[in-house]
Formats: C-alpha cells, structure tokens, sequence
C-alpha cells in the first residue's frame, strides 16, 4: 500500500525557520507573521506528512528526529526553489523585485547610501519623461530595502533567508565567521585612525603605536560589537585593557565627546563625517588597524540579476573611495 501526500511550501518554510531562529516566536518575528499563523503552519505539515516535528520542551519547543530531518530536505527545497526563482524565471537584463540589504553603520552612510544614489536614475529618470524613467542603472521594477545591522547578525540574517544581501566588515584581529552557504567577495580595505582633541599632546604625531595609547581614557561601541573587540584587541599584546569610559554605539558621539577633551576614539575613515575643528586624526601603526569591508550573499542567489547589479553598483563605489 503507498502513501501519497503532498507538503505546503508555506508550511515547510515555517518549520524550517524555527529550526533556523530556536523558537515559534522567533520564526514568527524573522516570517513577519504571528506566532499563531507558524504554529498553524506546523500543525499542517505534522498532518500532511503524517510525522510530529515539534515537541514541547519546558516552555519551548525542540524539534523530533523526524522535524530535524524534515528541515533539513526542507532547507535544500527552498534553496533550490529560490534558485530557481533568482535565475531561470528572471530576466537577466532586467534586475527587479525586492532586493533585502543589511549593512552596519558606516557602511550604510559611505556605501550604501552612493549605491542607492546611482539606482535613483532608474526610478526617477533623468529627463522626466517615461522613456528616460525606464533607461537607469537598475532598471524601474528593482527595490532596496535597508536594514543596518553589525556584522555577525547581517550574516545571520542573510544566511537564514531574511536579507538577500549584506555589507559585512571583518577585523585582522576579530575574524567574521561566514556560513558554507554564503559567498563573501571584497570590497574595500578601511584603516580605522585614533581620533584626538587637538589639543591632546599626542595629535601632533604623524602615527601612533599601541604602546602610545595604554594610559588613554576612551570611548568605544558597546561591549560585544566586533569595532569594541578591536579596539579590546589594540593593547591585547601588550597585557592591557584599554579604559573604556563611555561606550556609544553611534560613531558621530564618538567624535563629538573627542573634540569636548573628555576621551579618544577609534574610528574607522569609512562613513567618517568631516572631522570638527578641535578633532584630528592619527593612523595606528604596528600593528595598523583595518578591516577588511566586503559583501555577502547566499550561494543560491550567485547568479540573481538583482545580486549581481547591486554588487557591482558596490563595487564601483568601493573602488572610489580613499580609506585604504
């Protein structure tokens, strides 16, 4: 006797992303859907398939064997669905649809934010006429929808199917661990420079060493965020913990408190506002501080007309800019 059955697309996305997130409430919050439309999903699948996929745990849930296996068919499903959609039902030469992108902070102002400009040709047009509407660079049907995010969570989001793609730094000291399923290409190097009050006795230097910097008070991104582990990284050789004073995750505070006198900052050039009279900037040497700022995206996306326009719209603007 055989058994034919046929699973939902719908339901077996929802099980994958609480696989994927840990929790109903979670793939409801990543789905955009509430947690009783998941669970709903998963009651339906447990019937289509004839299997149970979930489990209660304490106030959770786990998934069974059986769930564990399923998600795991269901991850290639999708990921060969979203191929399939990305490549052979679109048109090469026309990007569209739309295009999720995470990137962290400065990125958002030095990179993004010139990417987005060269696309705005494409929905406003150049002349105002309808001909010249259709004629930019990332033709009239492509939208892109920003989220900034710190690296390590950009790639949880791209990796899990939330962002399409996302705009990633990667310190020489705080490597960014990237998913088998992704693909990282470069963009830029950044130097990040030790910015000071023009007045410190150090901001007539053309560079300083570590060794220059462990009686310094600072401020720093909060703890935990890869520009704070850099920064907690500096002074590592030589046995020290920098002085962290004030911890803000907002670059432009960062500036404003160097220019009062009341701590010095690393901050990297990219994104950098011009820096305010009181405030110059000394590069870091020996070490020097960098990172290396690229992009990523998911294997199954690699040849997505969307991907491959943005990317390349990104790279043009990395090639331009001066933060090496």
């Amino acid at each position: 006797m055989y058994v034919c059955f046929m699973i939902e697309i719908a339901a077996l996305r929802a099980l994958v992303a609480v696989e994927q997130q840990g929790s109903v409430v979670a793939a409801s919050e990543a789905m955009g859907f509430s947690p009783s439309a998941v669970s709903q999903q998963i009651k339906k699948l447990e019937k289509q398939s004839g299997v149970t996929v979930l489990e209660r745990h304490g106030r959770g849930v786990l998934l069974t064997d059986r769930g564990m296996a399923l998600a795991e068919y269901g991850r290639r499903i999708l990921g060969e669905l979203e191929e399939l959609q990305a490549t052979l039902l679109a048109d090469p030469e026309k990007p569209s649809g739309v295009l999720r992108l995470v990137a962290f902070s400065t990125a958002c102002r030095g990179l993004v934010g010139p990417m987005l400009g060269k696309l705005a040709p494409a929905r406003t047009g150049t002349g105002g006429s309808s001909a010249a509407a259709g004629s930019g660079l990332g033709g009239p049907g492509l939208e892109v929808r920003v989220v900034a995010e710190d690296p390590r969570e950009a790639v949880q989001r791209v990796a899990t199917g939330e962002a399409d793609l996302g705009v990633v730094h990667n310190w020489h000291s705080v490597p960014l661990v990237i998913p088998e399923n992704m693909v990282h290409e470069d963009l830029c190097l950044d130097t990040a420079d030790v910015l000071l009050n023009s007045a410190h006795p150090l901001a007539g230097r053309t560079a300083v060493e570590p060794s220059d910097l462990v009686d310094e008070s600072w401020i720093s991104t909060p703890a935990g965020a890869i520009c704070n582990e850099a920064l907690l990284a500096i002074l590592a050789g030589l046995g020290r913990v920098p002085d962290i004073r004030i911890y803000d995750p907002d670059f432009s505070t960062h500036i404003a408190m160097v220019q009062q006198g009341v701590a010095v900052a690393l901050v990297p050039r990219l994104g950098r506002p011009e820096l305010p009279a009181g405030v110059v900037a000394v590069p870091v040497v020996n070490p020097m501080q960098q990172r290396q700022v690229g992009i990523v995206y998911r294997k199954t996306m690699t040849a997505s007309p969307s991907i491959r326009h943005v990317v390349r719209l990104l790279q043009d603007v990395a090639a331009g800019l001066e933060v090496g």
